[in-house]
């Protein structure tokens, strides 16, 4: 069995693990059942992928996010690594490939999302799969005191009874104290190894901003602080309006949510990884799965949902731990905004039931139908149609799928795909009986050369510029082909689906609790009132004030968020003092420099620099060596 270092070295060409992960490791290599707290971009991937190659088995991953799923196997084949996912937006022969791949041990990862453990069929093969090891990502979610639970996740207590001496590994960057205590329960967890790694970042500044104008304040600090930075909106529409207001205004920028076709969505996420674009302004579509290091700032326009939501969309900032900024800007109108949104997320018990009901009459579906079935879902429609606000029906749908009847994927993008599924001599012969089709199939062939053996991801666009041809007539020669059982050919997929755990239920006999219903509300309450309150947070410092609701007490302050820059005498209200405090933060980033180097690379007066420079000395952000050069303490 190779060594974790060796793992480590091989296929991610790293010479050592980050704090925690090592002992993390070892402790599942050691056959222990093991839970793992690290903050976003803390590197939990690592923690179950060196040792499941370590063992040398077949590792099962249960994560709840489809595009989470597909980037980790993406990027796993591409270290080459071998590893395969199951998604209910996949068809019944793909699903069959990565079976008869993991049963043959072709495959060292099977991801698959919880509710495929509820499938009878699933389950019967697990005894067929030689499994050494189960990771439970975004674990948080088996617990109803979790800010994103679901019940089909409970379907893992099946997994143990079957698997009793695999050990299992359950990972989250989001858990308070009851979070963890009910994971460990439900997970029927004995004498595991727990692991928490602090949610501090001492490198990232958590900021808020109160001002009535938050399209001149976000310019701002973009012109102050350089690098790469997503912005959160709240809405798709405004997406784009802030987009075009930065690009107006000299910032490169582009824009993502759910409603962008695929293809795009892809392209813009890549531009911005590789830094063809500065800013990306999205939803709380964009981030998840995505391990960019260098993200300099984090800017939310609107209030988040919760203290959990807010904590992993800010901890995109600053992976490289450099520094980083988290800034929440903030007008006088947002907390009435927030408390109307709050209203539109939990409707009465009996829009609810309705909602259900009006979901199986839109898709056509007889009581009684669709078990385990998956459905393309158009939302838009939907709403218009029964005429209600769509917040409401995407929040009553969450809770449906809280009590396992269905389960709401609202980004499901797969891209097009197909499988040749004749023999060489067939294609041969087809050719010669159907020469027009000869220089589509040779142009397959010759782009995606693994299409005899598996599915391969296709771009219908590359094939048609390869050939010269419309997208369009490329399409149908696709789907021509699929229809003679040349290939199997499934086009890409952009729409919300709807996936069934159980048949429909009649609308007299739904197993719908008005109790739970209430319960969930009021957690949902508890958190709303936690993030505004760091909304409204005028003395207590932020990162520590974030770090104690999930747990930890007696938090130093971090020195650098703005509490504590105007506890420390600072006038917040000052701008050309707190640009100077950024501009000093940048220069003094992991560098050690002379006061003349510092006043040659920081602008403005000399004077006022060097008085906010002592300031800093003075309360311990800033040290001076024995040289006399200056670095940023790393609180």
């Amino acid at each position: 069995m190779k060594t974790p270092h060796e793992v480590l070295k091989k296929y991610w060409n790293y010479d050592s693990f980050r704090p925690l992960q090592e002992e993390i490791v070892n402790s599942v290599l050691n056959g222990q059942d093991t839970i793992a707290l690290l903050p976003t971009g803390g590197g939990k991937s690592v923690c179950f992928q060196v040792p499941g190659i370590c063992l040398g088995k077949l590792t099962l991953v249960i994560s709840p996010l489809i595009a989470l799923m597909r980037d980790q196997v993406e990027q796993l084949n591409l270290r080459g690594i071998s590893a395969g996912m199951i998604a209910s937006s996949m068809h019944n022969d793909e699903i069959s490939k990565i079976l008869e791949k993991a049963i043959k041990q072709d495959i060292l990862f099977l991801y698959v999302s919880p509710e495929r453990l509820a499938s009878q069929s699933f389950i019967s093969i697990i005894h067929s799969l030689k499994i050494g090891l189960i990771a439970i990502d975004e674990a948080h979610c088996i617990s109803q005191w979790g800010y994103d639970f679901r019940p089909s996740y409970l379907k893992i207590s099946q997994i143990r009874e079957i698997l009793t001496e695999v050990p299992l590994i359950a990972l989250t960057a989001t858990a308070t104290d009851t979070v963890i205590e009910d994971i460990s329960e439900k997970l029927q967890l004995k004498n595991e190894n727990r692991f928490r790694k602090s949610f501090l970042r001492s490198n990232l500044a958590y900021i808020v901003r109160h001002t009535q104008d938050k399209h001149g304040q976000l310019l701002r600090i973009l012109q102050r602080i350089n690098g790469s930075s997503v912005v959160y909106v709240r809405n798709r529409k405004r997406c784009k309006d802030i987009s075009d207001f930065l690009i107006k205004n000299g910032i490169s920028s582009s824009y993502y949510h759910a409603g962008l076709d695929g293809a795009t969505r892809e392209l813009r996420q890549k531009n911005w990884i590789t830094n063809h674009t500065r800013v990306i302004v999205c939803t709380n579509a964009f981030g998840m799965g995505i391990d960019k290091p260098d993200v300099r700032t984090v800017i939310h326009m609107d209030m988040p949902e919760s203290p959990e939501a807010y904590f992993q969309e800010a901890g995109r900032a600053g992976r490289d731990e450099k520094s980083a900024w988290a800034v929440l800007l903030s007008d006088p109108a947002d907390e009435d905004e927030a408390v109307e949104r709050f209203s539109h997320q939990w409707p009465g018990f009996d829009t609810v039931k309705a909602i259900y009901n009006w979901l199986g009459n839109f898709l056509q579906l007889p009581v009684g139908a669709g078990e385990e079935q998956s459905y393309p879902f158009q939302i838009t429609e939907f709403v218009k149609r029964y005429k209600i606000h769509p917040v409401e029906c995407i929040n009553a749908l969450k809770f449906i799928e809280t009590q396992d009847l269905l389960s709401f994927q609202e980004n499901t993008f797969s891209p097009s795909r197909l499988i040749v599924k004749a023999s060489r001599d067939e294609i041969y012969d087809f050719e010669l009986r159907k020469p027009g089709f000869e220089p589509l199939i040779k142009a397959i062939l010759r782009s995606y050369g693994g299409a005899f053996n598996d599915f391969v991801a296709i771009r219908e666009n590359d094939l048609a510029q390869r050939l010269s041809i419309p997208v369009s007539e490329v399409n149908k020669g696709l789907i021509k082909l699929h229809q003679l059982e040349l290939i199997h050919y499934y086009p890409s997929n952009n729409n919300p689906r709807i996936y069934y755990t159980e048949g429909r239920h009649h609308p007299d006999r739904l197993p719908l609790s008005m109790k739970e219903w209430e319960k969930r509300k009021e957690n949902a309450h508890v958190r709303f009132v936690a993030i505004l309150n760091y909304l409204k947070e005028e003395s207590v410092c932020r990162s520590a004030k974030l770090v104690e609701y999930f747990g930890e007490r007696n938090i130093p302050p971090c020195g650098i968020c703005d509490i504590c820059v105007k506890n420390a005498g600072v006038n917040n209200t000052d701008n050309m003092e707190q640009k100077r405090i950024f501009d000093l933060r940048v220069i003094l980033d992991k560098r050690v420099l002379s006061l003349d180097e510092i006043v040659s690379e920081a602008k403005g007066n000399p004077e006022s620099l060097l008085s906010t420079l002592k300031y800093l000395i003075d309360y311990g952000s800033v040290t001076e060596n024995k040289e006399g050069k200056f670095q940023w303490k790393m609180n």
